[in-house]
């Protein structure tokens, strides 16, 4: 059974960090590609960082310099570390893993973010 638990999330004052963890278990992590989406109400899922099996990275325009993903395939991890957080970045955030040869893909349960002015 494949689960990606997330955590990390909470409430944060306008210019604070945050750091969201994914633990996998119940794929060979080191052959997916492993993302964050989030989600804020009335809007759609989007993509806020991503990170391939060779650990090359994307993330969006919005949270370039502001977001680093990391993965630690030893511990079946991957981070996300969020800083100078904007109120505008206040959504629930899902963690993703994906193996495409295998059209294979996975969602955690989500971790709420709040981003107060």
């Amino acid at each position: 059974q494949v689960q990606l638990v997330e955590s990390g999330g909470g409430l944060v004052q306008s210019g604070g960090s945050l750091r969201l963890s994914c633990v996998a278990s119940g794929i060979t992590f080191r052959f997916y590609a492993m993302g964050w989406y989030r989600q804020a109400p009335g809007k759609q899922r989007e993509l806020v960082a991503a990170i391939t099996s060779g650990s090359s990275t994307e993330y969006a325009d919005s949270v370039k310099g502001r977001f680093t993903i990391s993965r630690d395939n030893a511990k079946n991890t991957v981070l996300l570390q969020m800083n100078s957080l904007k109120p505008e970045d206040t959504a629930a955030y899902y963690c993703n893993a994906e193996r495409t040869s295998m059209n294979a893909r996975y969602w955690g349960q989500g971790t709420q973010v709040t981003v107060s002015s």
